[in-house]
C-alpha cells in the first residue's frame, strides 16, 4: 500500500477547524430497528451454465426483487417526499434557477439515527436512467442551526447549473466533526442509492458524490469505503484527515481548494493528495484524477456553476516552487463527473481492507467479499473472461475472503483457472441460485448479481 501523505497540519482537522478525534476501532455492526426490505422469490430454479439462461435468471430475479421492494412499507415510508420548508433566499434561488424542478424532502433511518435528504429532479429522464448526484453540505462540528442552514443551501448550491439528473442533498446525521461519515452514515448512503435506483429510475452506473468544506471531508472518507457505488467523486475545500485512497482505483476523483485556504494547510494537503494519487496511478494503473488549486481564492470559490475561473496550470509546480501560472477552466463538479460511467466489474480491483465501513449492510467490494473481521492487508484481483482466469494477490490479509463470479466475468461451461499468490488451481464452478439471491438483495444493484462464490482462507 502506498504511503498516505502526512498532513502538514499538526493534527487532523475538519473543514470547520474542529480537531478530529483520534480514530478508534469501529464497533461490530448492530441490528437496525428499521431493517432493509427483503424478498422471497416465487421459485428456486437450478441454474445452468449457459450464459443466455443465466442472464434470463438474473433478470427474472431482479424484477421480483424490484417489485417486492416497491411494495415494501419501509421503502414507501423512507422515500415518500414532502414539500420542504425553505427560507426566502432558498425559495428565490429555486425560482430563479430551478423553477421546473421537482423538489421533495424525505428521511430514512438506521437504528435510531435519521438522515434527512432533499431531492431535486431536473430534466427529462435519459434512456438509461437519471444520473444521481449526492451533495454533502458544510458545517460539521457546529450547532444544529448552522448545519441546517448549510444543508438548505446545498439543496441548490450544485444543482443550479444542472441540466439533467436526480440531485440529493443529505443532512449530516449528527452535528459532529464527522457529520457526513458517522458509522451509521454508510449504510444510509447504501440504502439511499438503492432506493433511488428503484424509485427514481437512477442509472446505478452514474452515481456521483460531491461535497464542500465539511462535505469535502465526507467525500474523502466515504469514497474509498464505498468506491464500488460511485462513478466519480468531487472534493471541494475539505481535509482528508489522513485517509488512505488505495480503494479509489476505479473512481475518477476531483480535488479542489483555494490557494489561500491556509487554515490547517488545506491548500497544501490538497496538492499533497494530488501527488499521492499520482503515485497510486503509477503503481496500480487507474486512479483517474484532476486537482484544481484556485488562483487568488481562499476557502470559497465559484465551483457552483460552469463559468470558467482560473486555476493553477501545474499543481506540483505550485506546491514545490510557487509557480502560479494559471488558466481559466470550468470547475463545476457535475460537468467533470458526468464524463465518467462506473465499471461495476473492473478488470482490476485493489482493496485495502483496513479502509472499510463495518456498519454497511454488505461485506462486498465490487466482486470481492470478506467478513468485517478480515480488516487488515491488501487484495489485488484481476480476471479475464477470454482466458477464463482469475488472479488474486494478497499482502498481509488477516482472515478469510472470497470472490463472486457471474457470466460477464467467466464462462461457467468451462473450467475456470484460479491463481492465488502464484498457486494455480483449475476447477469447475457451478452457478448457485442461493448466491444469486443473496447478491441481488445485498446491494440492490442489478450489476452486482453473481451466481457463484469462491472462498479463500
Amino acid at each position: 500500500v502506498s504511503d498516505v501523505p502526512t498532513p502538514t497540519s499538526e493534527v487532523p482537522v475538519t473543514s470547520t477547524g474542529t480537531p478530529a478525534p483520534t480514530p478508534t476501532a469501529t464497533a461490530t455492526p448492530e441490528p437496525t430497528s428499521t431493517p432493509s426490505p427483503t424478498f422471497t422469490p416465487t421459485a428456486t430454479p437450478v441454474l445452468t451454465t449457459d450464459t443466455a439462461s443465466l442472464k434470463e435468471a438474473r433478470s427474472a430475479v431482479w424484477e421480483e426483487y424490484r417489485t417486492s421492494m416497491l411494495e415494501s412499507d419501509i421503502l414507501k415510508e423512507e422515500t415518500e417526499g414532502k414539500t420542504p420548508t425553505f427560507s426566502k433566499n432558498t425559495k428565490n434561488a429555486f425560482k430563479r434557477y430551478l423553477s421546473n424542478a421537482e423538489v421533495t424532502e424525505s428521511a430514512m433511518k438506521f437504528g435510531d439515527v435519521k438522515m434527512r435528504y432533499i431531492t431535486v429532479t431536473v430534466g427529462e429522464k435519459p434512456e438509461g436512467g437519471y444520473p444521481l448526484y449526492i451533495a454533502l453540505h458544510g458545517g460539521g462540528g457546529a450547532p444544529a442551526s448552522v448545519n441546517n442552514e448549510q444543508w438548505e443551501m446545498m439543496s441548490y448550491y450544485y444543482s443550479m447549473d444542472l441540466d439533467c439528473g436526480v440531485y440529493v442533498a443529505t443532512r449530516g446525521v449528527r452535528d459532529t466533526w464527522d457529520t457526513h461519515f458517522n458509522p451509521e452514515s454508510y449504510p444510509l448512503y447504501d440504502r439511499l442509492i438503492q432506493y433511488m435506483i428503484l424509485t427514481k429510475d437512477v442509472d446505478p452506473n452514474k452515481v456521483y458524490i460531491m461535497g464542500f468544506s465539511a462535505g469535502g471531508d465526507g467525500v474523502y472518507a466515504i469514497t474509498p469505503r464505498m468506491a464500488d457505488r460511485f462513478a466519480g467523486a468531487n472534493m471541494s475545500s475539505g481535509h482528508p484527515n489522513g485517509v488512505n485512497l488505495t480503494n479509489v482505483r476505479n473512481v475518477p476523483f476531483e480535488l479542489q481548494a483555494g490557494e489561500y485556504d491556509t487554515a490547517y494547510d488545506r491548500h497544501k494537503v490538497t496538492a499533497e493528495y494530488d501527488a499521492y494519487l499520482n503515485e497510486l496511478e503509477a503503481k496500480y494503473g487507474g486512479f483517474t484524477h484532476r486537482t484544481l488549486i484556485h488562483y487568488e481564492a481562499g476557502h470559497n470559490y465559484n465551483d457552483y456553476d460552469s463559468y470558467p475561473i482560473p486555476v493553477m496550470d501545474d499543481v506540483q509546480a505550485w506546491l514545490s516552487s510557487g509557480d502560479r501560472s494559471n488558466t481559466a477552466v470550468d470547475s463545476y463538479p457535475p460537468h467533470w463527473l458526468s464524463g465518467f460511467t462506473r465499471d461495476p466489474l473492473p478488470q482490476t480491483v485493489v482493496w485495502d481492507l483496513s479502509t472499510r465501513a463495518d456498519r454497511r449492510e454488505t461485506e462486498s467490494f465490487y466482486y470481492l467479499t470478506a467478513p468485517y473481521a478480515t480488516n487488515t492487508g491488501l487484495i489485488t484481483a484481476t480476471y479475464s473472461k477470454e482466458a477464463n482466469r482469475v488472479e488474486i494477490t494478497t499482502v498481509d490479509v488477516n482472515g478469510e475472503f472470497g470472490i463472486f463470479l457471474n457470466e460477464d466475468m467467466v464462462d461457467f461451461s468451462k473450467p475456470v483457472t484460479i491463481v492465488l499468490n502464484g498457486k494455480e488451481t483449475v476447477k469447475d464452478i457451478a452457478p448457485d441460485f442461493g448466491v444469486l439471491l443473496q447478491t441481488t438483495a445485498e446491494r440492490g444493484d442489478p450489476n452486482y448479481q453473481f451466481e457463484a462464490k469462491v472462498s479463500f482462507e
